[in-house]
């Protein structure tokens, strides 16, 4: 029998409130067809998992370990080194010398994946400034402090529980962040 702390009761709504919305922003915005959408109103043809990677890399500065990476992402590094493969023969990704040793690569972004990124950047922000039209500055960056303090501490509960160390990715200075992890695997 489930133990009661595994499904607590809805004695919080506003919080309950949250999750939902939280739920169904996800949904909305992992879904491939919107994927889809985005990248064909962008002019460019790329996996979902593809962008999130990119998109990691280049707040890591543009370039990092395929571990550092992997980290980041919350999946294993052969997950992140067999879809480099593929990124790679895009032209998006190279593999460059690591400053630090001389016997590691790094990952780096190329010019290309950066256009990629900054289209696929443009276009979805867009979207987003259209939807917030008639909301008031001040509810959106209310939003965004809860938002981040949200996605501050919800990081160290899973980082506490993932298997093995693992780094979320951080907001960044625009609230945004890598993407938001990765499925495992």
């Amino acid at each position: 029998m489930p133990d009661a702390a595994d499904h607590p009761a809805p004695d919080d709504p506003a919080t309950d409130a949250l999750q939902q919305v939280l739920r169904s922003m996800s949904y909305l915005m992992t879904r491939p067809s919107a994927h889809v959408w985005l990248s064909s109103r962008a002019g460019v043809s790329i996996g979902r998992s593809d962008v999130h990677l990119l998109d990691a890399l280049a707040r890591d500065g543009g370039s990092c370990r395929v571990g550092d990476l992997a980290d980041r992402l919350l999946v294993e590094p052969s997950h992140v080194t067999r879809q480099v493969a593929g990124l790679q023969e895009q032209g998006l990704v190279e593999r460059t010398p690591d400053p630090g040793d001389r016997r590691a690569r790094n990952l780096t972004i190329t010019p290309k994946g950066s256009d990629l990124l900054i289209q696929l950047r443009r276009i979805h922000l867009d979207d987003l400034r259209q939807a917030l039209r008639d909301v008031d500055a001040d509810d959106i960056d209310a939003t965004v402090r809860v938002l981040r303090r949200l996605l501050e501490r919800y990081a160290v509960a899973v980082r506490a529980n993932a298997p093995a160390p693992a780094a979320l990715p951080a907001p960044d200075a625009a609230g945004g962040t890598a993407g938001g992890p990765a499925p495992r695997g």
